[in-house]
């Protein structure tokens, strides 16, 4: 599967480990030469402390204001904006950590202030310079996303024309589909051929032609008359995990299901409402899961060697089950689980069936109990999943249940869950039937454009009844 976010993440890491440079840098300036009338003494006694105060204080200071210079859709002042709230929070971690190791007190009020100003100003000038480094490298084709029109509307001509004219947002056109061609078609955006010639190759083995494996985002403007066909566009673009965006036409906004979105001062409009798309609602629900799982971890710590020895003695073979599963955006990961079976050929094609012969005694009472899932936390801790979310599956099941279930691969738009609305809900263990499948899916969806706190916090406590009233389909 694609994986469109590796740049983009790339340019984001970068300068991260750019903010982290220039901020030690600083420091180590204003110990060296700021003297003893700015720099207070226990800065200039502790030299090693301050320093891991301030990495520690800008690691999470990035993590809620890291810069968006690999945004395509960025404006100078939310660039601005950001880097003051992170200068602000950095320095203001950093001088109450400081004042609480601090014993004798002493003036770290003016030397933070001096310090902050700088930082911010370098900070300032540091994303300046990333733009225009992020700018020339999608200019010179680097970074960018590949991006295919639907329909003749004059408004994807818009779109393209704003695309053109800022090369540095990193979008490449294939070019557009349409039943007729366009009037005054721009320059450089070609004509593929019709939404027939279009519907042969999403369904035919020349879907390569597509560029599949690397397309992106999809744009679509069409009119009502034109729905089934746009229909089967989204569905498309639901199986391959690429983005749809509604433009509309402009004669007119019709009112469709669809999301709006801003795309620089164009409104496009998505088939997914998602409120995990929010950054609030993101970090809210990433700092409970690092919180609750560093937690659990903790917690399991010990009872780890006792399960080990007890597993050892029923079957042989490794402690933990390791199984590559799809993730967010398909990105594939290593899924970790306590051994409930004996070691076998089966593991990654084969679910576990009620009466399974491969379980032995203790394997089966962890899958009753869900204590084999337990390890699953370290996944949440590292980032791999979420406590809450649509259950991970193998990957043998996301090639098949992604060919036969139009909106399989929507569930992949977030990240993995330890449990889930559809494991609370009775959509849980063996799926003899599509259906049974189809259902665990709508519900997936539901959660996914449904998400808030407390319907996470609902669903753990559903989740733990589950645990002491068993489920009949937990095996």
């Amino acid at each position: 599967m694609r994986q469109y976010t590796n740049g983009n993440n790339l340019v984001k890491f970068g300068v991260i480990i750019g903010d982290f440079i220039i901020m030690n840098l600083l420091l180590l300036g204003f110990v060296k030469w700021g003297g003893k009338d700015l720099v207070p003494e226990y800065i200039l006694v502790s030299k090693r402390i301050t320093f891991v105060v301030a990495n520690m204080a800008m690691m999470i200071s990035e993590y809620f204001f890291y810069a968006t210079v690999h945004d395509r859709k960025i404006e100078i002042m939310r660039v601005m904006t950001r880097a003051f709230w992170l200068t602000f929070t950095h320095v203001g971690l950093l001088f109450i950590t400081l004042r609480i190791l601090q014993q004798n007190g002493g003036n770290f009020s003016r030397f933070m202030l001096y310090f902050g100003a700088v930082e911010y100003v370098v900070l300032i000038t540091a994303r300046i310079v990333e733009l225009g480094i992020v700018r020339y490298l999608r200019d010179l084709g680097m970074n960018t996303r590949l991006v295919l029109f639907v329909g003749s509307d004059p408004s994807l001509a818009t779109l393209y024309e704003r695309l053109v004219l800022t090369p540095s947002m990193g979008y490449h056109v294939l070019g557009y589909y349409a039943s007729v061609e366009m009037k005054d078609c721009p320059d450089g955006l070609n004509y593929l051929g019709t939404i027939e010639d279009l519907n042969e190759k999403m369904d035919s083995e020349e879907r390569d032609s597509l560029n599949i494996d690397k397309l992106d985002e999809v744009f679509c403007s069409m009119s009502h008359e034109e729905s089934e066909e746009m229909v089967e566009i989204m569905r498309f673009c639901d199986k391959n995990v690429i983005r749809f965006f509604y433009v509309p036409r402009m004669f007119g906004n019709y009112q469709l299901n669809l999301k709006p979105e801003r795309f620089g001062d164009i409104n496009v409009y998505t088939n997914h409402i998602e409120p995990l798309s929010i950054l609030p609602n993101r970090v809210l629900k990433r700092l409970f899961d690092i919180c609750v799982s560093l937690i659990v971890c903790i917690c399991l710590l010990p009872f780890i060697p006792i399960i080990a020895l007890i597993i050892k003695l029923q079957s042989t073979g490794p402690i933990f089950f390791v199984q590559n599963r799809t993730g967010m955006n398909g990105k594939v990961f290593r899924c970790l689980k306590f051994r409930s079976m004996h070691v076998n050929r089966q593991a990654d094609i084969l679910q576990a069936t009620e009466n399974d012969p491969r379980k032995f005694a203790f394997g089966n009472f962890m899958r009753k109990t869900n204590l084999d899932e337990f390890p699953q936390f370290f996944n949440v801790l590292i980032g791999d999943m979420s406590i809450v979310g649509p259950r991970p599956h193998m990957l043998y099941h996301t090639e098949i249940y992604g060919q036969l279930i139009d909106k399989y691969m929507v569930r992949h738009f977030c990240k993995p869950g330890i449990t889930g609305m559809a494991q609370v809900t009775g959509c849980r263990g063996e799926t003899k039937e599509l259906w049974q499948m189809e259902e665990r899916v709508k519900r997936d969806i539901w959660y996914i454009e449904n998400w808030s706190f407390w319907l996470d916090i609902k669903i753990m406590f559903m989740t733990v009844k589950m645990i002491f009233i068993h489920d009949q389909k937990a095996y």
